[in-house]
C-alpha cells in the first residue's frame, strides 16, 4: 500500500439522499462483490445513480444538508491506491476492491473503511491542502 493521503469532496459533488426512518428491522442487499446491511435509520444515497446505503451515525457526521434530499460531504477522508486486489469490512457488509482502485477511510486512523474505482474517485475528490 502507498501512503494515505488526505481529501475533500469536491465542491459539486452531491448525493441524493432518503432516511429509512421506517418502522422496518432494515433489508439485505447484493453490492461490491457481498451481501451489504440497511438497519433502520440509515440513508439510501443515490451518488450519480451509483445506489447504496450509508450507515445514520457516519451519514449524520459526514454529511451537511444543502437543499431537500440534496447532501454534500463536508468531512475529510484518507486514501490509498490498492496495490493488489482485495476486501475490506465495512459497517454495511464487505467490499471487494482490485488493484489500482482506492481504499478510503472516513477516519484518519483507518476505520471506517470503504473503496471506490480509481476514476471514479479520482472525478469525486481532490486532494486536501
Amino acid at each position: 500500500m502507498t501512503t494515505r493521503q488526505r481529501y475533500r469532496k469536491k465542491a459539486d459533488q452531491f448525493v441524493v439522499a432518503v432516511r429509512l426512518d421506517l418502522d422496518t428491522s432494515g433489508f439485505k442487499y447484493r453490492k461490491w462483490g457481498a451481501e451489504q446491511r440497511c438497519k433502520p435509520g440509515d440513508w439510501m444515497v443515490d451518488n450519480q445513480g451509483d445506489i447504496y446505503t450509508v450507515d445514520h451515525a457516519v451519514f449524520s457526521r459526514t454529511y451537511r444538508r444543502v437543499g431537500p434530499g440534496t447532501y454534500v460531504k463536508t468531512t475529510p477522508v484518507w486514501a490509498e491506491r490498492a496495490t493488489q486486489p482485495g476486501s475490506v469490512a465495512t459497517k454495511e457488509g464487505q467490499s471487494h476492491y482490485l488493484a489500482g482502485d482506492y481504499l478510503v477511510y472516513n477516519n484518519e486512523d483507518g476505520t471506517d473503511a470503504y473503496c471506490i474505482a480509481a476514476a471514479k474517485f479520482e472525478a469525486m475528490y481532490e486532494l486536501a491542502e
